[in-house]
């Protein structure tokens, strides 16, 4: 089905939010493939998050270049309330979110609108994804399952199901759950779409059109034992405020779902050397009952007094190591 193409009081408008924090090295091209789209009837919307760089200035440059961009400067506060902001300036029935150094495929907009256009009762679109600039067997193309075919409740709750920038969603919904958390540090988006995607129906597009683009091989930040606690975060507080969701997964599957990850990341903590962030996981693992009698010996040095922990552990990993 063809979607309406051609100004803003077609059938179809669709506003794109696009964060940016210290991106002059990246924006451009982000820009472009949001002006390389096939679809054509959109407003871009630019928030500058207090950029320390000389973001400001490429903004101006854009905007002097491509028609149909708001820019916005605010004081630094982070990508869920920069995302809020551009939100409340949007005017389109349609929200897609695309941050300032990811990219699309030139035909992102018209496949996932018509999609949403002939399933009209659907709140959200999704389609498959690429990651670029890491390793090769982490850089193949993935399309995610059918959620609408599948325990969909348990699979997204289990974790963030695509990218931000692989979803357009009616603005209806996301003004119906108030945007974005921004009292999360990370998973805003998770939180958000958790409270969406739950509560009606979703459809896919099993084409590979969003592409997220690694800076620096891995990416790895500093805060990502912060990122996992935001994580399981916002996973207690859906099944707190959502609490037929949990009598319909089941309170026991319900915590092997989030715990059985904490001990996952736990162990990817430990064995990257972030003991720290590891001892705190392995004790949440061992409170929740998830995990396996031959995990204790990870497990049981984590209730020693931090000090204590790390000076063991560095030596128990030395060993293992030799």
């Amino acid at each position: 089905m063809a979607v309406n193409n051609n100004s803003k009081t077609g059938d179809t408008f669709v506003s794109i939010v696009m964060p940016c924090f210290n991106s002059a090295l990246t924006i451009k091209n982000s820009v472009a493939s949001v002006y390389n789209q096939t679809f054509k009837n959109f407003e871009l919307i630019i928030v500058d998050d207090g950029s320390t760089d000389n973001s400001g200035q490429v903004i101006n440059e854009l905007e002097a270049t491509y028609p149909n961009i708001k820019s916005i400067f605010k004081s630094n506060s982070g990508p869920a309330q920069s995302r809020n902001v551009g939100i409340q300036a949007a005017s389109g029935q349609f929200i897609a979110f695309l941050d300032s150094d990811d990219t699309w495929h030139p035909e992102f907009l018209e496949k996932l609108l018509g999609c949403l256009e002939q399933n009209p009762d659907c709140k959200l679109a999704y389609c498959g994804w690429q990651n670029i600039g890491l390793a090769a067997d982490r850089c193949k193309p993935y399309i995610p399952p059918d959620y609408e075919t599948s325990d969909k409740a348990s699979i997204l709750l289990k974790s963030c199901p695509w990218p931000i920038h692989a979803v357009i969603t009616r603005k209806q919904e996301i003004d119906r759950v108030k945007g974005f958390n921004d009292a999360w540090f990370t998973a805003e988006d998770f939180d958000m779409w958790l409270r969406i995607a739950l509560f009606g129906k979703i459809v896919r597009v099993p084409e590979v059109l969003s592409y997220y683009h690694h800076k620096q091989g891995e990416q790895i930040t500093r805060n990502r034992l912060r990122a996992i606690l935001n994580h399981l975060g916002v996973q207690k507080a859906f099944l707190k405020d959502f609490p037929g969701i949990e009598e319909s997964i089941g309170k026991q599957n319900c915590n092997k779902l989030i715990y059985e990850q904490i001990l996952y990341q736990a162990y990817e903590l430990y064995w990257a050397g972030e003991l720290g962030g590891a001892q705190i996981l392995f004790r949440k693992a061992f409170i929740s009952g998830q995990f396996k009698p031959t995990d204790l010996k990870y497990i049981i040095p984590a209730w020693l007094p931090s000090g204590i922990y790390l000076v063991f552990i560095g030596a128990f990993r030395k060993q293992a190591n030799q």
